[in-house]
């Protein structure tokens, strides 16, 4: 038996109204809860994260050591390069240029307020046909 409920990812920013709408492009997510210091969002998957308001956040530096990683997030996808330019589009910053070498190749972003984040190619079980 679980001890907990599921959860929710929720990360600090000091504009939860403009990352929430960068997470809603990226997972097709729809808004779910706000209040005047957080907003929670549902991916169609069920897939929720939520932003709080923190006037004082600051960004992660990642990959640099001060400040490093307060957070990380990985979404798999089917096709980086695709991937790549919807996150570009909706305000994302790559932060690593080189691919991972490997079943799953991956790429580093940070969102808007600077959180990093992973994009990892689906690792394909069968070889395609035709």
């Amino acid at each position: 038996m679980a001890l907990v409920n599921a959860g929710v990812v929720v990360l600090d920013c000091a504009e939860p109204e403009k990352l929430a709408e960068f997470y809603k492009g990226l997972l097709g997510a729809e808004g779910t809860d706000a209040t005047a210091n957080r907003i929670e969002i549902r991916s169609a998957d069920g897939f929720r994260m939520a932003f709080r308001r923190d006037v004082n956040a600051t960004p992660p530096s990642w990959p640099r050591p001060e400040n490093s990683l307060q957070a990380h997030l990985d979404f798999w996808v089917d096709d980086l390069d695709e991937a790549e330019r919807g996150v570009v589009e909706l305000g994302g910053r790559p932060v690593e240029a080189k691919d991972a070498l490997g079943v799953h190749e991956e790429r580093g972003y940070s969102d808007p307020a600077g959180h990093s984040f992973t994009l990892r190619r689906t690792a394909q079980t069968a070889p395609k046909q035709g």
